[in-house]
Formats: C-alpha cells, sequence, structure tokens
C-alpha cells in the first residue's frame, strides 16, 4: 500500500516538509533529539533546530512539545461543553473560558435553528462529576447559565493532522 500524500499543496520549501513528517509522530528522548533526522535530509542538527525555529514564527508549527498521556495520569473523563453565548460577547467569554487549566480546547461554531450553541469547550477531569464542577465554576465566572455539558462514551479516532 502506498503512503497516502496530503489533498492540498504547500508553501512550504521541500526540507521544512520532509522535516515534519520524520519529526510529526515524536522524536527521541536523548541527547541529540534530531540526529536521525538530521542524517535522514544530509543537513546538522543546528539546521534542523533553524528550521523549526522559523516554522514556529511562521506559524506553520504551533506548538513543539510533550504530550502528556492524559489517561495514564488518571484524567478518564472528558465533556464537550455547549454554551448560548451572546453574540457580542464572544472574544470576552471564549478568553474567560479559554482560561481554566481545564479546558484543553475552546471554539465558537455556527448557531443553527435546532442547536442553539455557538461556544464550545473541552473540559478534562478525573471524574463526570469534576467535569460537571468545572462547568459549573466556568458559568459563575462568565455569568452564562444556559449551557450542557456532553460526555465521551468511546474514543474512535483519536490522531493530530498528518502532513
Amino acid at each position: 500500500m502506498s503512503e497516502q500524500k496530503p489533498v492540498w499543496k504547500s508553501d512550504m520549501d521541500e526540507i521544512d516538509e520532509k522535516l515534519i513528517r520524520l519529526i510529526q509522530d515524536g522524536i527521541e528522548f536523548t541527547h541529540s533529539p534530531f540526529a536521525a533526522a538530521a542524517v535522514e535530509l544530509g543537513i546538522s542538527e543546528d539546521e534542523i533546530v533553524s528550521h523549526l525555529k522559523k516554522l514556529i514564527e511562521e506559524k506553520k508549527i504551533r506548538r513543539f512539545g510533550a504530550s502528556i498521556g492524559h489517561i495514564a495520569l488518571g484524567f478518564t473523563a472528558n465533556g464537550m461543553g455547549v454554551w448560548d453565548i451572546p453574540e457580542d460577547k464572544i472574544e470576552e467569554i471564549g478568553q474567560k473560558m479559554a482560561s481554566f487549566h481545564e479546558v484543553s480546547h475552546c471554539y465558537q461554531r455556527p448557531r443553527s435553528e435546532e442547536w442553539p450553541y455557538n461556544m464550545y469547550t473541552m473540559i478534562h477531569g478525573r471524574t463526570q462529576d469534576e467535569c460537571k464542577a468545572v462547568a459549573e465554576k466556568i458559568s459563575i465566572a462568565v455569568g452564562i447559565s444556559e449551557y450542557k455539558l456532553v460526555f465521551s462514551e468511546r474514543e474512535l479516532k483519536k490522531k493530530g493532522v498528518r502532513i
């Protein structure tokens, strides 16, 4: 089976694209984490770091860090909070919601006639009750009482975007 290629056209140069493909699934936890990529690309580790810095500055890489196994750490509950936020308060309230450390994602999405909610937060906790308590704290902090908390039943897929 051949490797799937992305359907979009990238404006990155060939080295940057190859570098991202090499590191997107993780790097070795060693004193020289970029050594293998440097050999593969035929450039120095310092050049790898320069490319990564440039990609971060250009916002082509949003974040570079460790991924924590939250389930192994006991954070087994997650609830999607759906909120009915006045349009003129989206920015202000969205920033407040996003400031809670239990919130990993905070998105504005369009409403529909059947669905009045326009703000979505992913809340993580050790239990559903913990998530409910966080949602209540958020509700009080932002002065919005119209919300629902929907819990995951099972994970069918969880994978970052690949290029």
